[in-house]
This record gives C-alpha cells, sequence and structure tokens, in this order.
C-alpha cells in the first residue's frame, strides 16, 4: 500500500520539526553548561577578596580587569544564559507540542487508510 502525497509531506514536516527538538534540546544543554561554569567562577570570584588581582579571557590572552567590573560582568553573564535557557525552554514546549499534534494527527490519516 503506498502512503499518499498528503501523508508523505506530514511525515516529511514530522521529521524536520524532530530534528528541530534535537538541535533545540542540545542547544539547551549546552546553555545549563555555560550556566554551571559561569556559576562557578562567580562562585569563586566571591570567595576572593577585592583587592585580588582577577584576569578575563580574551581569546587566547588574559586581561587585567578590575574586581567590581569582572563581578558584574559574570553576574551579567549568568543572567543573560538564564534568560536564554528560558527562552530555549518554551520553544522547547512549543516544539514538543506541535510533534505531539502532528503525531496524532498522520495515526488519524494512516489508520483511515487501513480502513
Amino acid at each position: 500500500m503506498e502512503i499518499p502525497e498528503n501523508i508523505q509531506a506530514q511525515l516529511n514536516q514530522f521529521q524536520q520539526l524532530q530534528q528541530q527538538a534535537q538541535a533545540v534540546t542540545m542547544q539547551i544543554q549546552n546553555v545549563e553548561v555555560q550556566i554551571q561554569e559561569t556559576e562557578k567562577a562567580l562562585e569563586e570570584l566571591k570567595k576572593t577578596d577585592e583587592n585580588t588581582d582577577v584576569f578575563k579571557q580574551a581569546g587566547t590572552l588574559l586581561i587585567k580587569v578590575e574586581y567590581a567590573d569582572a563581578l558584574s560582568d559574570t553576574e551579567d553573564k549568568l543572567e543573560t544564559l538564564q534568560l536564554r535557557k528560558q527562552t530555549m525552554a518554551r520553544q522547547e514546549e512549543r516544539v514538543m507540542k506541535k510533534l505531539e499534534e502532528m503525531q496524532a494527527t498522520i495515526q488519524a490519516a494512516m489508520q483511515g487508510m487501513g480502513q
């Protein structure tokens, strides 16, 4: 039995959506790692004295920066990463919901074909 073109198109769209969901999930995992690293850096920075020399990586170089600037930059980076994670989590939710809807539609169409 051959699959009708409209169902085949839906299957193709479903596969593309699955790939998109995988990509978003991988991006979320990547951001989570960055959040953990930034939290660790912030924790270590807060343990140090304000008079301690602090360096910031810029490419392959380490550049001396003011303690307050390093603290502020690290807190800003953490906040940005957390917002990015929230945004991607919402995107992942939408994609997963769409996948579920498409799966139900495709299954209904396939069952209709079999009868």
